[in-house]
């Protein structure tokens, strides 16, 4: 009979990528449970992941020792195929009976009548799991996500990195295996420094407990918490606010197996740096922690008149070392050379003022149908003008900003720190003496940098944020180049959110569908002309005749450019909780105005809180397919002779009553009130199709009745089409002809 025990498998490999570890650990353990369970071997337990830059390790709780046993059916051909009329076997049962290897006589019939076949049961004795781990191992690895897998020695097989040692433990046994030329064992490895020599693992629930006894703390979220615990440790030890970032907390991490905090500082010349150099420097360079005066920081990307960084920095050590004072010389004299060469390409760009770098923009390739930066630039500051004119911005500072917005791509800070375009843009003209909302909206309309980033907090920033991204997506989408698949390397859905919500969040009234068509206007007809398909001759085929029409190339492009950013809200809103059908209600309509669009939804969102919700919407949908199986037109003129009196002139005074009081809240946008207004319907509607046949012989009759109709979905309309949210299950009852 199987028992249960907890299964460990220990891959001991040369330092594996830390940008990657956390990722080849959870899916090793996922393929390991994949496996097993495929082998009918699994218990019901989370399995653990365990990962340092020298293992891939999983233990998985409740693994049996062997397979169940189980009973295989194989089904033959119906009994009275099998047999003749005398009952004697025919070709077709004896064949059956050779293939499954039993005599006739250990068939069994199963069914009645006609129905009946032959078929033959046996037992499938289960295999043990020893026999069974080194194939699940070998196939867990091979599914692991490794682009570029590596080969030493002058073997044949291939991994992430070179492989060193291997255990796996089932319980306290060890399980006989080979895999990557490495017989498996019970002996692990400790710290490379402290603990040089092997680890023996008694069985997989001491596992934990034998590494961190070698100086390796196996489990990656125990590393996390120390190195925090360091940080912090060394914060209250200075007096001052170390800033460590969930991203680079986990490379730290997955870069050491016993970390160990250090305080280090630099000279305090280097302050005169702009702190965002000297944070990336730290960060992404040398993996060390940045720490800030203690009243607090502001995030690096965001423009603050002082520097609040301080010449403390914090590094992470992988050992625990009886010189610590080493170790911070080392990491100090490590930083200094490149604080040093911030300092000099800051220095060097101070000497030119930003706008003497616009020459320099001309000799760069954007794109080559779409021209160089400065082309870009030049539409952007035309771009930025319409639309400060449009959403009472400043125009001038707005085309100012435009103009000087790529310049800090050709000063020698941002070629030596690309992350930096924008930040230092906004310091050079802040030393120019350019306006402070120019400065700003340099840095700031990149943003939202990424998912969780804020947009623009100016309004020069976010018109210079959303002209940027509409010459963006209206020139790559021209050119042939929009995203495919997973590819998109111009980035244009994070191009299209940011765009969107700049709108969105920034109540930026504004028609996107329009300021669509214009950025297009402004491109050249060669780059329109790019992204069409050529026939034979060579030539572009977009006309009515084949020849090449630049405004339907604009038309179409302005309808797909506008269905591009939608489609990216669709995620937008489903983060915040808002469901996808109240999205589409409002979709439906296509507002050219996002910030419209935002209202309208939640206001939607409101709506169906009423009790009335779901029958308004059935209501909706039902007067929606009766409109259009009618072939009903736009007609909502209503003759009241024509009504019969009861509910047709009931629901008829109410649709005039609401008419009347929804006209005004239509003009403001008071889009909650409306659809309150609306609410009110629900028991003249009910009425109306309970006694009402919509579909009369007489023609007047019932083309005045689909015009009621239609003009109580009209006012509904005004807000989202409500016949594309939730309706109860049961349909509404009633006449509809």
């Amino acid at each position: 009979m199987s028992t249960f025990k907890p299964l460990l498998v220990e891959i001991g490999t040369e330092e594996l990528p830390p940008k990657s570890l956390d990722e080849l650990a959870s899916a090793f353990a996922a393929a390991i449970v994949v496996e097993l369970g495929s082998e009918r071997l699994a218990g019901s337990a989370t399995p653990t992941v365990f990962a340092s830059p020298r293992r891939l390790a999983v233990c998985v709780p409740g693994v049996a020792t062997e397979q169940a046993d189980i009973e295989e059916v194989q089904h033959g051909p119906p009994v009275h195929v099998g047999l003749n009329a005398a009952g004697e076997p025919t070709p077709a049962l004896t064949g059956f009976a050779k293939k499954v290897g039993a005599d006739i006589a250990q068939l069994q019939r199963e069914g009645e009548g006609k129905a009946a076949k032959f078929v033959y049961r046996s037992l499938k004795r289960g295999q043990s799991t020893a026999a069974l781990l080194t194939g699940i191992v070998e196939r867990a690895l091979e599914s692991l996500p490794i682009p570029k897998p590596m080969r030493w020695g002058s073997h044949d097989f291939a991994f992430v990195r070179p492989v060193h040692w291997l255990v796996i433990l089932h319980g306290d046994q060890v399980v006989d295996a080979e895999i990557f030329g490495i017989r498996s064992g019970r002996e692990s490895r400790g710290h490379r420094f402290h603990h040089p020599a092997p680890v023996p693992i008694a069985n997989a629930d001491t596992y934990v407990d034998a590494l961190r006894a070698a100086h390796v703390l196996a489990d990656p979220a125990e590393r996390r918490e120390r190195i925090r615990a360091e940080v912090d440790r060394i914060g209250r030890d200075i007096g001052a606010a170390p800033r460590l970032r969930d991203e680079l907390l986990d490379e730290i991490a997955n870069l050491t197996e016993w970390p160990v905090a250090i305080a280090c500082k630099f000279d305090r010349e280097f302050l005169s740096v702009p702190q965002e150099a000297l944070i990336q420097t730290m960060e992404t360079n040398q993996r060390f922690v940045p720490v800030f005066e203690a009243h607090g920081h502001a995030r690096p990307s965001a423009p603050s008149p002082r520097p609040s960084l301080t010449e403390h920095f914090i590094g992470i050590a992988n050992i625990e070392s009886k010189d610590p004072a080493a170790i911070r010389t080392g990491y100090e004299r490590v930083i200094r050379p490149r604080f040093a060469d911030a300092k000099f390409f800051y220095e060097e760009d101070m000497k030119a003022s930003l706008a003497a770098q616009q020459e320099a923009l001309k000799n760069v390739t954007y794109q080559q149908q779409l021209g160089s930066v400065w082309d870009k630039c030049v539409r952007v500051a035309e771009l930025a003008r319409v639309i400060a004119n449009r959403t009472g911005a400043d125009a001038a500072l707005a085309t100012r900003a435009a103009a000087l917005g790529k310049c800090d791509l050709m000063t020698r800070m941002v070629g030596e720190f690309p992350e930096l375009q924008g930040v230092m843009g906004r310091y050079y003209a802040t030393a120019n003496g350019e306006d402070a909302q120019v400065a700003l909206a340099l840095d700031e309309f990149y943003a939202p940098r990424f998912a969780s980033d804020g947009i623009a907090s100016g309004s020069v920033g976010r018109v210079l944020a959303i002209a940027e991204r509409i010459d963006t997506l209206a020139g790559i989408f021209a050119v042939g180049l929009k995203p495919t698949g997973n590819k998109d390397p111009f980035a244009l859905r994070r191009a299209a959110l940011g765009l969107a919500r700049t709108l969105i969040e920034g109540g930026v009234a504004l028609d996107l569908k329009a300021q669509l068509a214009e950025a297009l206007a402004l491109l050249p007809e060669a780059a329109l002309a790019a992204g069409v398909p050529k026939a034979k001759d060579g030539k572009a085929t977009a006309g009515p005749q084949g020849d090449f029409d630049a405004g339907a190339r604009r038309d179409a492009l302005a309808a797909e450019l506008y269905e591009f950013v939608l489609d990216r809200l669709r995620n937008y809103y489903g983060d915040q909780g808002i469901a996808a059908e109240a999205f589409e209600s409002v979709r439906a309509l296509a507002p050219a105005d996002l910030a419209d669009f935002d209202r309208r939804l939640h206001a939607v969102v409101e709506f169906t809180q009423l009790d009335d919700a779901q029958a308004l919407a059935a209501a909706n949908k039902r007067i929606g397919n009766i409109l259009r199986q009618a072939n009903a037109g736009t007609e909502t003129r209503v003759d009241a002779a024509l009504l019969e009196a009861g509910a047709e002139t009931e629901l008829h005074q109410a649709v005039s009553d609401a008419t009347a009081a929804v006209a005004p809240l239509v003009v403001e946008r008071r889009y909650v009130d409306i659809l309150r207004r609306l609410a009110a319907l629900r028991v003249p509607i009910d009425t109306f199709f309970d006694n009402v046949m919509v579909m009369a012989d007489d023609a007047a009759t019932r083309n005045n009745r689909l015009a009621l109709l239609g003009r109580l979905r009209r006012m509904f309309l005004h807000v989202a089409d409500i016949s594309l949210l939730p309706t109860p299950d049961r349909a509404t009852a009633g006449k509809s002809g």
